[in-house]
């Protein structure tokens, strides 16, 4: 297995400190490389930066339209939210539209990320619920999906409550949606990849960065998806560029971006270091994974990969490229920054 590049450094004063290598595969939805950093034909597990894609069946099943889901409910089925209470209220109100509570979510009782949030709620002796979980609204969909597929006409005289039940099983026919549609859009057949289980619970595959920047850039483009999947593709992105913060929270990479760029860019992040993106007047999907992890290596490197790109010097994106590290006393003490072979993205995008 080729050695992957360093991607990003991090700097202690002028020194360098620490050093991120990964791999980067930016794909067009032909399948055509753009460019190739690293190993890009090694599988890796998405997690939580495939969620527009696990979201495709909601709205092409059409249950999205039958529950009547609005931006926000749809931009939070795609989130890794950060607990704060719209992100709870508006899972809430997904399910409520079923008839079903917290109940019935299968994600597990996670504390919000969101620091202040937390302490409010501890300081007011409140507990957490699974709404609380960053992928509530993920799962609050599947939910729907769920209810949606109990009244078809296989599934006939089935309590959609009952329907429900082990929705993350991977047998369960809601799974079965979401993995069918993790393969044709990533063109991999899933059931033959490895597999996990992620921390909420579903199945995870682990797939290649060259497939699932294609299925970002299938995602941006419609181009090689079914035209359900590719009108729902095109729904969860205009409801995300109107609800960005529910895909993130306050202060987050995904909200932030998306706030300032729009339907130019959609990104999302996973767990352990993974960033896919699809930048639909490019035709491009992106898919990195920064190989110890590190999320913020994987912010850095994604905003460095999207200023190259869409061109732009934006000083938003910047901030987080080149992020300045500061102490407890508030002190400057270091940065980050991208490598060249990321800084030449901005010759080979042109």
């Amino acid at each position: 297995m080729s050695m992957n590049p360093v991607l990003v450094e991090v700097l202690r004063g002028d020194a360098v400190e620490s050093r991120h290598t990964g791999a980067l595969a930016i794909v067009d939805a032909s399948g055509a490389v753009h460019t190739a950093l690293g190993d890009v034909a090694r599988p890796v597990f998405p997690r939580s930066a495939v969620k527009l894609l696990q979201a495709l069946p909601l709205v092409a099943s059409g249950a999205a339209q039958a529950f009547g889901l609005t931006d926000a409910e749809l931009a939070l089925a795609c989130a890794s939210h950060s607990g704060e209470p719209e992100h709870v209220a508006t899972a809430a109100g997904m399910l409520a539209k079923l008839g079903l509570t917290a109940d019935a979510l299968e994600c597990g009782t996670q504390w919000p990320s969101r620091e202040p949030v937390l302490r409010g709620m501890v300081a007011r002796g409140e507990l957490a619920t699974p709404l609380h979980n960053n992928c509530s609204g993920k799962h609050s969909g599947f939910v729907c999906l769920a209810c949606h597929m109990a009244t078809g006409a296989r599934n006939a005289g089935t309590e959609p409550a009952e329907f429900t039940r082990g929705y993350v099983a991977a047998e369960h026919p809601v799974m079965r949606e979401v993995s069918a549609a993790l393969s044709a859009a990533t063109g991999v057949d899933v059931e033959r990849a490895p597999r996990g289980t992620d921390g909420c619970s579903i199945p995870t595959f682990a797939l290649p960065l060259r497939s699932l920047a294609l299925a970002f850039a299938r995602c941006g483009t419609g181009q090689g998806l079914s035209e359900g999947h590719a009108r729902a593709a095109s729904r969860l992105r205009r409801a995300v560029a109107a609800a960005p913060f529910m895909v993130g929270g306050t202060d987050r990479f995904d909200t932030r971006v998306m706030q300032a760029f729009g339907e130019r860019l959609f990104c999302k992040i996973g767990a352990e270091g993974v960033y896919c993106a699809a930048l639909p007047e490019l035709g491009l999907g992106v898919a990195l994974k920064i190989d110890d992890g590190a999320a913020r290596a994987a912010e850095a490197a994604m905003a460095a990969v999207a200023a190259a790109l869409l061109k732009t010097e934006d000083t938003l994106l910047r901030g987080y490229s080149h992020l300045q590290l500061r102490n407890w006393r508030g002190l400057d003490v270091g940065s980050l920054r991208p490598t060249p072979v990321l800084a030449g993205l901005a010759g080979a995008a042109g």
